[in-house]
């Protein structure tokens, strides 16, 4: 049962090819394999290639609760290096990757090292996102949690997020409020959350609660989504730098919200899981 671990950004990943796991990916394994004291630990699991017909690759993701995200910017950017390092793909040539999310484009430059993914385009519509109420663009709308009113708007890059923008924030909004927000009654199939502040034209600062992962280092999806609602806001121009506490991405904003996401990867290690760890029997 080989794996292989990356990191971007201090936001951890397992990748697991199908055609050498030799086990099911039950939901019990699943929490096992990223569990940081009992398991290998992560932030969550790749499970690809898959078989696709819309592109080259198809991938699933898996939070460390066993929830299934739709996309993952941090997630496909390892995804990407892996399949540089498996001579599946070629630096400088761009391909497709299916996700829940949707198709993404992306390229490995710098001998696997940076990695730039089209995410998509980002929509503001409370049915797409989804979100509860009347259809309509969610931006500063008043959110209460905890007793405390946020002024939040909300976004979806496939996947939901709650943007909160602040004049300052700290790691402790997000893991005080994170967890709230996540699991708000407003938000049907959850969200992730990001606390933003801005820093100048060019430039934000998030910091993240991860749907289904909890408070995290760096997300692709989540800078992508906080330039997006910065940008919608007026608040920025269309290239922004996301500075989060594990580094930064490059996000450029197209007129219609299309997000090109451009960031490094590294590769942490490669191994074998025991069957011990699944309490299976050698």
């Amino acid at each position: 049962m080989n794996f292989f671990k990356y990191h971007a950004l201090g936001n951890d990943y397992i990748v697991i090819d199908p055609q050498s796991f030799a086990t099911e990916m039950t939901d019990e394994r699943i929490k096992a394999i990223c569990h940081r004291n009992f398991g290998v630990g992560s932030d969550g699991i790749l499970y690809g290639p898959l078989p696709s017909e819309r592109a080259a690759f198809r991938l699933r993701i898996f939070n460390p609760d066993s929830s299934e995200a739709e996309k993952s910017g941090n997630g496909l950017r390892i995804f990407c290096r892996y399949l540089f390092d498996q001579q599946l793909v070629k630096e400088n040539k761009e391909f497709m990757i299916e996700t829940l999310g949707g198709v993404v484009r992306a390229t490995v430059f710098d001998a696997g090292k940076m990695v730039r993914v089209d995410m998509g385009r980002v929509s503001f519509w409370s049915d797409e996102i989804p979100m509860t109420g009347p259809r309509r663009e969610v931006l500063r709308e008043e959110l209460s949690v905890r007793g405390r009113p946020f002024n939040i708007c909300a976004a979806t890059i496939g996947n939901p997020h709650c943007i909160i923008p602040m004049a300052q924030i700290t790691d402790e909004l997000a893991k005080t409020y994170g967890p709230h927000i996540e699991t708000h009654a407003s938000f049907p199939k959850k969200t992730n959350v990001q606390f933003l502040q801005v820093l100048d034209r060019n430039n934000i600062r998030i910091e993240i609660w991860e749907r289904g992962a909890g408070y995290t280092l760096a997300s692709g999806s989540s800078s992508s989504a906080s330039a997006a609602v910065a940008r919608k806001l007026g608040l920025v121009d269309g290239d922004v730098t996301v500075h989060m506490p594990g580094g930064s991405l490059k996000i450029e904003i197209a007129d219609d919200y299309a997000i090109r996401m451009t960031g490094p990867v590294t590769k942490v290690a490669e191994g074998t899981m025991h069957p011990e760890l699944f309490n299976i029997s050698v």
